[in-house]
């Protein structure tokens, strides 16, 4: 299908690809690893003043349902096969026969809040997903971008489409001239499908026309499979939080849970391979311990794991040869990626680490933290100045950047997350690099925190409930 002006607009998720790509690679893992474990997920408005009418949540618990009617196609299935060549074989053929069942699996409530039982009624909704981890990690980003989708089709409707193609264009552009290797990021806040595709087709634009005139950027992909199917565009994406956080709730060790995912995450897809971790689940610190451990030997069972990384770890700390012979995390990984708290004070605290840990090698920085142009082009000049490559994971300032028709001032989007809250029996949190976005229940947040000598942080840029300004302020 050719999604243009003349086309009719397409409604809600479209394919089992529209999704990002590390949700893929983690259901593969937990495939490996965990197939049978049960979890649960919470969802949560950090935008609380948006709310949703009857409406919009009927909308929503339609296109909740209709998840159950998609499936994997052939054409999609040879494309991750041949593109996503890091997908074993056993996971690719439980694709094939893998469906969503959202009657079963999610519970969607709307509460009201003055309830006249008429379909423009205003309350909040609330998404819970539970099952196996292996059958319910695909609904985080279809239900984030569905909700999203609702509260612009029926709430904040005072926009259109006009120019943002052009827009997003506009924007590859500048960030082509500057040098900045970037991919888009959009799919879990987009306003809606046919918004992510037109940004995407601006993007895939600039990216011709700065090759041809030889700009030193670099447009290097999307996280939509989807979109870099149908585009022909890398698929770009690695491991989320929510992977440290179901092994941390799973194996009930919080100190050694950050090396454990670690080396699962290594043991099923080998090493230099989806080469950039993600460091703020439990804080930054926590995670260069772990990161700068060697790499024990991995098997294919839960138990047989757990007893070769306890016997690894054992000899680590007793046998100075241990360390000589195998290769740390640190020297294997790409790079890692930025995702809270302040990039400045991360760039610092990586160049130490690895000055310290003694890899001359380049790495890799990749900032995912609610960008625009001008934190890019910051971040390039920090990163650079300190000896890293850095590439931009830019998200809701492409696939969410409007302005009302009436006023002129910006149509702000939903800061809305879906995180893991449970896993076998027990709490899921994340404890990131910034206060705000911290997640999960708060008693096992500050037992954590006690036993890992967490120590909280807060960054001024850091207010997730205007991270992108406000409806009545101007357009940046």
């Amino acid at each position: 299908m050719d999604f243009n002006g003349s086309s009719p607009f397409p409604e809600g998720v479209i394919s089992f690809l529209d999704t990002d790509l590390y949700k893929l690679t983690m259901q593969c893992a937990v495939l490996k690893y965990f197939p049978d474990v049960k979890v649960t997920y919470a969802f949560k408005n950090r935008t609380p003043e948006k709310k949703l009418s009857r409406a919009a949540f009927r909308w929503l618990q339609n296109q909740i349902n209709k998840l159950g009617n998609i499936a994997l196609s052939n054409e999609e299935f040879r494309f991750l096969q041949s593109s996503c060549t890091y997908l074993n074989k056993t996971y690719l053929d439980f694709l094939k026969d893998f469906r969503l069942n959202p009657r079963e699996q999610v519970e969607a409530s709307f509460k009201p809040t003055n309830d006249t039982g008429g379909d423009d009624d205003i309350g909040e909704v609330d998404l819970v997903v539970k099952g196996s981890w292996v059958d319910t990690i695909l609904y985080e980003i279809p239900l984030l971008a569905l909700t999203s989708e609702a509260y612009f089709r029926f709430i904040d409707t005072d926009w259109t489409y006009d120019g943002q193609e052009e827009q997003a264009y506009s924007k590859g552009m500048r960030l082509l001239e500057a040098g900045c290797v970037v991919s888009e990021f959009g799919t879990r806040r987009r306003r809606d499908y046919h918004t992510q595709a037109l940004v995407f087709r601006g993007l895939v634009k600039a990216r011709k026309e700065g090759e041809k005139t030889g700009l030193p950027g670099q447009i290097s992909g999307t996280s939509n499979v989807h979109l870099a199917m149908r585009f022909g565009i890398p698929p770009i994406g690695t491991v989320a939080h929510e992977w440290f956080m179901g092994v941390a709730a799973i194996t009930g060790d919080y100190e050694t849970a950050t090396k454990t995912a670690l080396s699962y995450w290594v043991g099923c897809f080998g090493e230099g391979v989806l080469g950039i971790a993600l460091t703020d689940t439990f804080g930054t610190q926590v995670f260069l311990k772990a990161f700068s451990q060697p790499i024990p030997s991995m098997t294919s069972t839960i138990q047989e794991a757990l007893s070769n990384l306890a016997d690894t770890t054992a000899k680590s700390e007793n046998s100075p040869n241990i360390s000589k012979k195998a290769k740390t995390f640190a020297e294997v990984f790409t790079g890692v990626r930025q995702d809270s708290g302040d990039p400045a004070n991360f760039v610092k605290i990586m160049r130490e680490f690895y000055d310290k840990e003694g890899i001359k090698e380049p790495k890799t920085i990749v900032f995912s933290d609610s960008l625009n142009i001008d934190l890019c082009l910051e971040y390039k000049k920090i990163s650079e100045e300190a000896g890293f490559r850095c590439t931009f994971g830019v998200g809701t300032f492409f696939t969410n950047d409007f302005i009302h028709r009436s006023t002129g001032h910006k149509s702000t989007p939903l800061n809305i997350v879906i995180k893991l809250s449970s896993a076998a029996g027990n709490q899921a949190i994340k404890i990131s690099d910034n206060i705000g976005k911290n997640t999960g229940d708060k008693e096992t947040v500050a037992k954590v925190k006690k036993a890992l000598g967490y120590e909280e942080k807060d960054w001024k840029l850091g207010d997730e409930e205007h991270r992108w300004g406000t409806d009545d302020g101007p357009v940046q």
